[in-house]
């Protein structure tokens, strides 16, 4: 789908092309040039100040501080104290959508405990809990590339549905559950954002928080909902976009999808940005920060998502997920879901036909992914000539202990 450029993308982009240059192979343009629109189209703006300011590694705009440098990033998110509940701020915008006393909003051996909990339950056997859920939304949704167009928005705000529902383990339907979430957390951004709010948004985000306590009346599981759908959603999209662009879905069988999940994350960098501020004075990368300045550490210039396409490294691969003690700890459970997702796409080769941008979502994203086949798996081909059509295999019944999107939904 082409799409006329605005002037004010033109300026914020002009500074990434010189960045991906002769570094960047060809396969990965296409791709870059789709996936940058989801920053363009949602905030010119910001961007436009980002790529301007980009090679410096920390700069200076006022009381805000812009961190691009990976070493730097990672400085300022492991050796600074954090003002963990700070106006726009992300623990900021927790204590708003909740009652406060979250990991967002905790310091010191409360934080640290609250991790370590959320940690256990996010481990590897977290995924093979969640992998069934998965695969009943996979084996009921994606077959749809056979005889049509695959709206891949709507099937990860299920998937992540699903994800939020089982980790929270409530009973309200994945899908209007996933729609409380983004709505709270978009309200939220709104609310938190550079500049005067916009009219009502104070009323409007505690009304969307309100909407969501009504579902998981517990703050802590409110916030893993929030984060769980707002990445998922923004991330599954994006990234299966970026590999139909750079012909990537040779590479998505079993054995290689779960590295190709983890850099295309990289590439996407679902959070590119990490606002904090902070607590005490410090240095970073030579200059100074002092307490209260409002640090913008961008996690994809951290991550190198905007310049070459191969992975600097593990780091590199970590930094879209953060640091240290303020590490995401879902980013297993994200590649995870990623990697499932990709599996399954592969076999159709699919190709996106439409793509439009959510200008609302607290995460850069599409709010319309459609894709179309390309080629339709052996295992559903119709035999040649006369006949009956092979039978396809029936999908797997849900057991007793994972229902289904009808049942939860009541």
């Amino acid at each position: 789908m082409s799409v006329d450029t605005h002037p004010e993308e033109r300026a914020a982009g002009a500074g990434e092309r010189a960045d991906r240059s002769a570094s960047t192979p060809a396969v990965h343009r296409a791709a870059r040039r789709r996936d940058r629109r989801v920053y363009l189209r949602s905030h010119p703006l910001l961007f436009a100040l980002l790529a301007a300011t980009r090679r410096r590694p920390v700069a200076r705009l006022g009381r805000t501080v812009l961190v691009h440098d990976a070493e730097a990033y990672r400085t300022a998110l492991t050796r600074i104290p954090l003002d963990r509940t700070a106006t726009g701020t992300t623990g900021g915008a927790a204590a708003e959508l909740t009652s406060g006393g979250l990991l967002f909003d905790q310091d010191g051996a409360e934080h640290r405990a609250a991790r370590r909990a959320l940690a256990v339950e996010l481990d590897a056997s977290a995924v093979d809990r969640l992998r069934p859920s998965w695969q009943a939304v996979l084996t009921a949704r994606i077959p749809a590339l056979t005889t049509g167009n695959l709206e891949l928005v709507s099937l990860s705000r299920e998937l992540a549905g699903v994800t939020a529902a089982a980790l929270t383990g409530t009973a309200a339907c994945p899908r209007t559950l996933a729609g409380a979430a983004a709505e709270a957390a978009a309200a939220a951004a709104r609310d938190h954002l550079p500049g005067p709010r916009p009219p009502g948004a104070a009323r409007t985000a505690a009304a969307r928080a309100a909407e969501l306590a009504a579902l998981l009346p517990d703050a802590r599981d409110a916030m893993v909902a929030v984060a769980a759908v707002n990445t998922s959603v923004a991330a599954l999209p994006r990234a299966a976009a970026w590999c139909a662009d750079a012909g990537l879905w040779s590479s998505a069988d079993a054995a290689g999808a779960p590295a190709l999940a983890a850099e295309l994350l990289r590439l996407t960098a679902p959070s590119p940005l990490l606002p904090r501020v902070a607590a005490a004075d410090a240095v970073l990368a030579g200059r100074r920060v002092r307490a209260g300045d409002r640090l913008v550490l961008v996690a994809r210039h951290a991550a190198g998502a905007h310049r070459s396409a191969p992975s600097p490294g593990p780091a590199a691969t970590q930094a879209v997920f953060g640091a240290g003690p303020h590490a995401c700890p879902g980013a297993g459970v994200a590649r995870a879901l990623l990697t499932e997702l990709l599996v399954a796409l592969a076999p159709y080769r699919p190709v996106v036909v439409r793509a439009r941008v959510d200008r609302r979502a607290a995460l850069p994203g599409w709010a319309e992914l459609t894709l179309r086949a390309t080629r339709t798996p052996a295992a559903e081909r119709r035999p040649a000539g006369p006949g009956p059509a092979a039978p396809r295999p029936a999908a797997p019944r849900p057991t007793a202990t994972e229902p289904t999107e009808e049942t939860r939904c009541g």
